[in-house]
């Protein structure tokens, strides 16, 4: 493990000591990959995983920045949880800064409606 990815690991831990998903109030659990983006509401008091969405879903004719796609997946996360009566959630970066395309999630899954 790279010293990039034991401090990234050290964070996530730190985060995830701190907050905790409901099935009323899930927790909206981010990962950033080198060429796509993943979002998921878990309920943790089940350890069950309520829906996912990710980049390669959004069906776009043309190749958009890696922020615009994200946003697109927050919206698109945001639509599907409404649908299934979700409307807070508890926002975990997953130990990223919350910069550049994890908060451009976060904008699209608050424009779409979630509340955190």
């Amino acid at each position: 493990m790279s010293v990039k990815q034991e401090k990234r690991a050290r964070r996530q831990k730190k985060i995830r000591s701190k907050i905790h998903g409901t099935k009323e109030r899930p927790r909206l659990c981010v990962f950033r990959s080198q060429n796509h983006i993943y979002a998921r509401l878990i309920d943790d008091a089940e350890s069950k995983v309520l829906l996912s969405v990710s980049d390669m879903e959004i069906k776009s004719a043309k190749k958009s920045a890696k922020s615009e796609s994200a946003k697109e997946v927050g919206k698109l996360i945001a639509k599907k949880a409404l649908e299934k009566k979700i409307e807070k959630v508890v926002f975990d970066r997953a130990g990223f800064v919350f910069h550049g395309r994890i908060k451009a999630l976060a904008e699209g899954a608050r424009e779409g409606g979630l509340k955190f």
